[in-house]
């Protein structure tokens, strides 16, 4: 475990180097800019398309899932630009569904049971990571048009919840019924944190709107192409992607 931190703690000092330096050496260099964020994300992750397994989202609920950061921008021309930045972010989700014949392993009691849930799932992400945003950037009057890739690394990371008014047939969906109640004692937990994976990356796409010559609004999706679990957690049976907005401020130096 202590090697694993480590190597973790190496990539994470090593972007923090690689790319704050840029963000030092530019605020003396005419050639190029650095805008300072925040943002709030909104989103979930999800399959796609959504199984008939999951009937129905009952209940989403905010969580605290804030961006701060920072990128750096080359001007090629004058309307064009390519960026590079650091963020510091958290996706989570916070939701309640209802599922059928959903591919489940929980624990109830002190056993461990898998099969096929059909009930209540009240379901908590939390991700927190650092992302480097690459775009390319198009000008259009006093708005910044962006689109390219990002990478994640995740520092923190959770997935666990909660089954209930239901039940489980153990194996197959003809196998033993197990019930699942609806309050302390009765119901079942699980908990897929370990299955996450550490590197994520997808596609994002979004604009700048300046109001002032320094401070402006933003908008952006961002798509992950990766599922948020490794390849070989199997429990889950659909693949579950990263889909999140996130409206902020920036800054501009």
């Amino acid at each position: 475990m202590k090697k694993h931190l480590s190597f973790h703690s190496l990539i994470i000092l090593s972007l923090f180097t690689f790319f704050l330096l840029p963000f030092t050496l530019s605020a003396q260099a005419d050639s190029l800019d650095v805008k300072i964020r925040a943002g709030y994300n909104i989103g979930g992750t999800a399959p796609l398309p959504m199984p008939a397994s999951i009937r129905s989202i009952d209940a989403f609920r905010l969580t605290p899932s804030f961006l701060v950061g920072g990128d750096v921008i080359l001007p090629l021309g004058d309307r064009f630009g390519l960026s590079a930045g650091l963020h510091l972010e958290n996706k989570g989700m916070d939701a309640d569904v209802t599922v059928k014949s959903y591919s489940m392993e929980m624990t109830k009691g002190n056993s461990q049971i898998s099969g096929l849930f059909t009930g209540h799932v009240s379901q908590q992400v939390t991700q927190w990571m650092l992302t480097v945003p690459v775009s390319f950037m198009f000008q259009v009057s006093n708005c910044t048009f962006k689109f390219g890739p990002y990478f994640s690394l995740l520092i923190k990371k959770e997935f666990s919840g909660i089954a209930s008014d239901g039940y489980l047939r153990q194996g197959a969906p003809t196998g033993p019924r197990i019930e699942i109640g609806n309050k302390e004692g009765e119901w079942a937990t699980y908990d897929f944190s370990d299955e996450m994976r550490s590197l994520q990356w997808g596609l994002g796409v979004g604009f700048d709107w300046h109001f002032s010559r320094h401070v402006g609004l933003s908008a952006d999706l961002n798509w992950g192409l990766s599922g948020i679990f490794n390849s070989d957690f199997k429990t889950v049976e659909q693949t579950l992607y990263p889909i999140y907005g996130c409206i902020g401020l920036f800054y501009n130096l």
